[in-house]
């Protein structure tokens, strides 16, 4: 991979309002400048894109999952946490280490001097700083999920959402469902955009009205749903696209008096084994992620090694649906 030009010291003088020798101590740690400004000076190098060549280690792939800014332990989501251990043991498998790294830390030291020989970077969103810093540097990367800013030469390894979503919607309406909504994230990442649009053009197709719930973490007892889940004309299923929507919505349907699935039905995207066991056990989409870390580990190692013969462009892994009981007709609920 060639390096991407970056910029010089005087732009990012320029942009964060300090003298070139500002910059350059900031970057090398050298100096006597208060921290603020030396995290200033960091933040606006990643944001140009500044990268200068690092060492490599030789045998170490990195992996960071950079959708949010904040501070967020991702491994403890079932579907981030089984792509990492399937990424580590494919990486051992060819010899390599695997670091895993924090998101939220744009001007820290690690992304400017990271001496590793390519990044697996999973759910990129667009204008990514990390994905900026590290092109600059002239790391190889590979995607989980599409990058949000992808360029001629990038590959990932991804689902096919718009046929995810639209078989979840078809397996809900043969169960008697007429009134599905969504849950979806309400981010910028490319997940949450591809099941979004997937959903509306199928209701255009059906000729019936999206009915869009925002995806919120905190939110255990489901009161998101209220509004969706009263009056004459609420919804009869969910398709959740995230982890804890599924819990959520039994939550919701808990306080509001509506059996699961004779009155709601339900479909979450999960990774958590936990839901063959609710009451009643949830139906849920699987993304595979251990096939994904293996294949985005493979992708990154043969193109550090030379040895890619993968097109550019996405490597689409199957998803599939564990129907239970809370998708069920109501003939058919246990």
């Amino acid at each position: 991979m060639s390096r991407v030009p970056g910029p010089r010291l005087t732009d990012i003088a320029r942009a964060a309002e300090v003298s070139t020798a500002t910059v350059s101590h900031a970057l090398n740690g050298t100096g006597r400048i208060g921290e603020a400004t030396r995290r200033r000076v960091r933040e606006t190098a990643t944001r140009l894109g500044y990268g200068t060549p690092g060492p490599r280690s030789g045998r170490t792939l990195g992996v960071a999952v950079t959708t949010f800014p904040g501070a967020w332990n991702y491994t403890e989501v079932a579907y981030f946490s089984r792509v990492v251990t399937a990424a580590t043991s494919a990486a051992h498998a060819r010899g390599y280490a695997l670091t895993t790294f924090p998101a939220d830390r744009a001007a820290d030291d690690s992304w400017h001097g990271l001496s590793v020989d390519g990044m697996l970077i999973v759910d990129s969103p667009r204008g990514d700083p990390m994905v900026r810093a590290l092109r600059a540097r002239g790391i190889p990367l590979v995607f989980d999920g599409a990058p949000g800013d992808p360029r001629p030469g990038d590959r990932w390894v991804d689902n096919d959402h718009e046929a995810t979503t639209h078989g979840v919607l078809d397996h809900l309406t043969a169960s008697g469902a007429r009134r599905i909504a969504l849950q979806s994230g309400n981010g910028d990442e490319h997940y949450a955009r591809a099941v979004t649009a997937a959903y509306t053009r199928w209701c255009v197709r059906h000729g019936t009205a999206p009915r869009i719930v925002p995806f919120e973490a905190a939110d255990g007892q489901g009161h998101a749903f209220d509004a969706l889940l009263r009056g004459p004309d609420r919804a009869d299923a969910v398709y959740a696209a995230y982890d804890p929507g599924g819990r959520q919505l039994l939550a919701a349907a808990a306080r509001l008096g509506l059996r699961v699935p004779a009155d709601l039905r339900l479909v979450c995207a999960s990774e958590d084994p936990g839901y063959a066991v609710t009451v009643p056990p949830v139906t849920t989409v699987t993304l595979d992620p251990e096939r994904t870390g293996r294949a985005a580990v493979t992708l990154l190692v043969d193109q550090i090694e030379g040895t890619c013969r993968t097109p550019p462009g996405p490597v689409v892994v199957p998803s599939a649906l564990l129907a239970r009981a809370s998708s069920a007709s109501s003939g058919s609920a246990q």
